[in-house]
């Protein structure tokens, strides 16, 4: 165990200094006491032997139990809260780390492994961080304090002893390295173990439809034979450390009973301290056991700790934002009316997911006015969704810039910008929890009567009246169908009353006459505020203000429907390959791409 390593899991121990030190001394207290016991025995003994009273080292070995025995309880429960408290603030710690990290730094790793590490790595450091280190310090006390009093009763006996206690502990420092090896790795296969099930998971119904259970299941299970392995080859390792450790007390004990029983006949040692030395050598188990339980603990909340610490390197929206000066772009609107200013501009953008990956878009100019419907349509990859993600700030520009109201985003915080927005995913995900819960999710304080309203918007109030609880129906994401989810994330963007309305193709998986409602709502929001979309229907397009052309990362064209159709190649060729001709009535609902 490092230095380095041992100051990683320290840091968790830290903040609870005072009560590890309590625990320390009762800890201690209670040691003490247990190393008494011998000696009051002896006197026992010897009390028997000079026809004295037994009645002062009977009260002493009694006090010395109940007393004992408060210790340690009181010992137990302070290390168990203690415990507590440092898992939960490990835990605690992580999940605001996950929910406030960057998008790009999450969906970079498997969910299933973050989630172990808050679960499992942290159980791990439950014992490591509290009761391994006071464990540790009072079993080498308890330890050294054992073999002292050994020393008082008899230096020849002690010597026997040491021996064998300096082989065990040769022993143990070769074999300890490889415990902890065995077990960081086996940790390590556990996290990708819960990374492959969560997504194994998530898409059970793919791995089902393509008759893939076994092999998805082989692949997951993979890692867990790995973590088996690792786990039994640890496992191996510390019996042979306790095997020998029991082995070696036992030889030892052997010993002394055959030079103490010599130096009895022999008039150098009384009947009585060989008793308390034997003693001495049967409880020295005890700090051993302490000591090899406690440096394995150590060695498994050491990989678990370091694991944990790991996602402090995750990078923060916090730290995300962009330094510069930004008081030229506040003299503008100063100057200005805000009304005239469009409520989202981008300047030349140019944004990657990585520092080595290639430009998802570059230099795209763009303007949402206050009011009305802009489309963005293109092909796979052309950089519709990476848009949204700038504007959402999930994903910061690596050239240009973007600007709210006519203000960098660098002068507002990423909450100023989406307390502004409104966003519905394509793939609409269900937070856990209620029908409630999900509307609620970014506007807490809505009424039961502006629920009701968004859900009519959306024609799914009919449907929650008809469950039993209602609003406060479980949700799940096999309790809704797709389109039902994509209809209760509208209608929890629509409770926004956003300034921008985000929407990755709301009507994807909605029949005609829902998505006739829902293009109707769309309408009645583009009068009073901005709606963007990525469209991928023409119903969607065809009654946008302006329709924005992408190709490779870049802004091609933009018009409205009649104009591109005229003018734009890659517009027109979308179309006709669907076989859509541009109707003079409205078009029926049709994929665009």
């Amino acid at each position: 165990m490092s230095v380095p390593r041992l100051r990683i899991l320290w840091s968790f121990a830290r903040p609870h200094q005072r009560s590890l030190a309590l625990a320390l001394v009762l800890a201690l207290v209670g040691s003490g006491m247990g190393l008494a016991t011998p000696m009051v025995t002896k006197g026992v003994l010897d009390a028997l032997g000079g026809s004295d009273s037994l009645r002062g080292p009977l009260l002493a070995l009694l006090l010395l139990l109940v007393v004992g025995s408060a210790v340690m309880y009181w010992q137990w429960t302070l290390l168990g809260a203690l415990g507590e408290r440092v898992v939960l603030r490990a835990r605690e710690s992580m999940v605001r780390r996950f929910l406030r990290a960057t998008v790009p730094a999450v969906t970079r790793r498997p969910p299933g492994e973050l989630v172990t590490r808050v679960t499992s790595d942290t159980v791990l450091l439950h014992q490591a961080a509290t009761g391994a280190p006071v464990g540790l310090i009072n079993a080498v006390v308890m330890l050294l304090g054992t073999l002292v009093l050994m020393g008082v009763l008899d230096l020849v006996l002690l010597g026997t002893v040491a021996a064998a206690v300096a082989v065990v502990g040769v022993l143990f420092a070769v074999l300890m390295p490889g415990i902890a090896t065995a077990q960081q790795r086996a940790q390590d296969h556990l996290g990708r173990l819960g990374g492959n099930l969560e997504g194994a998971l998530r898409a059970i119904r793919t791995v089902k439809a393509g008759r893939a259970e076994d092999r998805t299941a082989e692949r997951i299970v993979a890692d867990a034979r790995v973590s088996a392995e690792h786990g039994v080859r640890a496992n191996r390792r510390e019996a042979l450390a306790w095997t020998i450790a029991l082995a070696g007390i036992q030889l030892a004990i052997i010993l002394v009973l055959g030079v103490g029983a010599w130096r009895v006949a022999e008039g150098d040692l009384e009947v009585s301290s060989l008793i308390a030395f034997l003693l001495y050598a049967f409880g020295l188990m005890d700090p051993i056991s302490e000591l090899s339980q406690n440096i394995t603990t150590l060695q498994s909340g050491i990989a678990a700790a370091e694991r944990i610490r790991e996602t402090d390197e995750l990078d923060s929206e916090e730290g995300a934002v962009r330094e510069g000066p930004v008081q030229e772009a506040v003299v503008v609107v100063e100057k200005t009316s805000v009304q005239d200013t469009p409520v989202l501009e981008l300047r030349a953008v140019t944004a990657a997911y990585g520092p080595d990956a290639k430009p998802a878009v570059r230099g795209v100019d763009l303007v949402i006015p206050r009011h009305g419907h802009t489309a963005i349509v293109g092909p796979s990859g052309a950089g519709k969704t990476t848009l949204f993600s700038l504007v959402l700030r999930f994903l910061e520009p690596t050239g240009g810039e973007l600007l709210l109201d006519g203000r960098p985003y660098r002068g507002h915080s990423h909450d100023e910008i989406r307390s502004r927005l409104a966003y519905v995913e394509q793939d609409t995900p269900v937070v856990p929890g209620t029908i409630r819960d999900n509307l609620l999710l970014s506007r807490p304080d809505a009424t039961d009567a502006e629920l009701r309203r968004v859900l009519d918007e959306v024609r799914l109030a009919e449907k929650v009246d008809a469950l039993g609880d209602g609003l406060d129906t479980p949700l799940s994401g096999a309790a809704v169908s797709g389109g039902e989810r994509q209809r209760i994330a509208l209608a929890r963007a629509l409770l926004r009353t956003p300034d921008v309305l985000l929407l990755d193709e709301a009507t994807a998986q909605l029949d005609g006459l829902t998505e006739a409602a829902v293009q109707s709502c769309v309408r009645a929001r583009a009068a009073t505020g901005a709606v963007v979309t990525i469209a991928h229907r023409l119903s969607t397009v065809i009654d946008a203000d302006t329709i924005v052309v992408m190709e490779a990362g870049r802004v091609r064209a933009r018009g409205s429907h009649g104009e591109l159709l005229a003018t734009d190649t890659l517009y027109r060729e979308l179309v006709e390959a669907l076989r859509i001709a541009a109707p003079a009535g409205r078009p029926e609902s049709t994929i665009l791409g």
